[in-house]
């Protein structure tokens, strides 16, 4: 499973990615995936970034008129834990690299991951601020122990559209379960767990999600 960007194109998915739709659903004071509508499912298919496609999620060559589409890659490609800066709290580390695609699962009953991760002596805090990072779907937050072990949960390979209506918008696409990606100039970047894609073509830090869907009010044409 794969997936390669095309130089002022879509992503390019092979070997059979499952694709589905998910809402990010207010819960108190936190978020939850909720279903949203079916996807067809296919061995290969391309993934529209420009942001103009009538067939989303998918490309229907949008991107090439009436004025050419750039999505000219900007993002690092350090390693995470190079980018990440660490905050220390009572009983766990938190990574923190910055990439943030506003899904605000970082956000619990208890308050945000930042401080729930300073008052980790608290077990309730504790284990709120280990899921607020496990879920966080972009891959910006991860939870660590002071001895360095992971917490990190076991996902299955799987792309996710995302819609948000609370913000009246269309999120990215949510990879899942460590998908390689290769750039347009034939690199690869690190393997992670969970990163966000972006879909609606503003990004300032391509090929990943920086959230601009949010003040774009980008909304999906499918």
């Amino acid at each position: 499973m794969i997936i390669k960007i095309v130089k002022g194109g879509p992503y390019i998915v092979s070997g059979g990615v499952p694709i589905s739709e998910k809402v990010i659903t207010p819960k108190g004071e936190g978020y939850l995936w909720t279903d949203g509508e079916e996807i067809e499912q296919k061995e290969r298919y391309s993934l529209c970034r420009c942001g103009r496609s009538n067939a989303s999620p998918f490309c229907d060559g949008s991107h090439s008129k009436p004025l050419a589409f750039g999505g000219k890659e900007k993002a690092d490609m350090a390693p995470y834990e190079e980018r990440a800066d660490v905050l220390e709290g009572e009983t766990l580390y938190l990574r923190d690299d910055g990439r943030c695609a506003m899904a605000r699962f970082c956000h619990t009953d208890r308050g945000k991951v930042w401080t729930l991760v300073k008052n980790s002596g608290d077990p309730e805090c504790r284990e709120l601020a280990i899921r607020a990072a496990c879920e966080c779907p972009a891959g910006r937050l991860t939870a660590y122990n002071k001895d360095g072990s992971l917490h990190e949960d076991t996902l299955d390979k799987e792309i996710v559209v995302i819609q948000d209506p609370e913000k009246n918008c269309s999120g990215g696409y949510y990879v899942k379960g460590g998908i390689k990606i290769v750039s347009a100039e034939g690199r690869e970047y690190e393997v992670r767990n969970r990163y966000v894609l972006c879909r609606c073509g503003h990004s300032r830090n391509m090929p990943f999600c920086d959230a601009s869907h949010v003040g774009y009010r980008f909304k999906s044409r499918n």
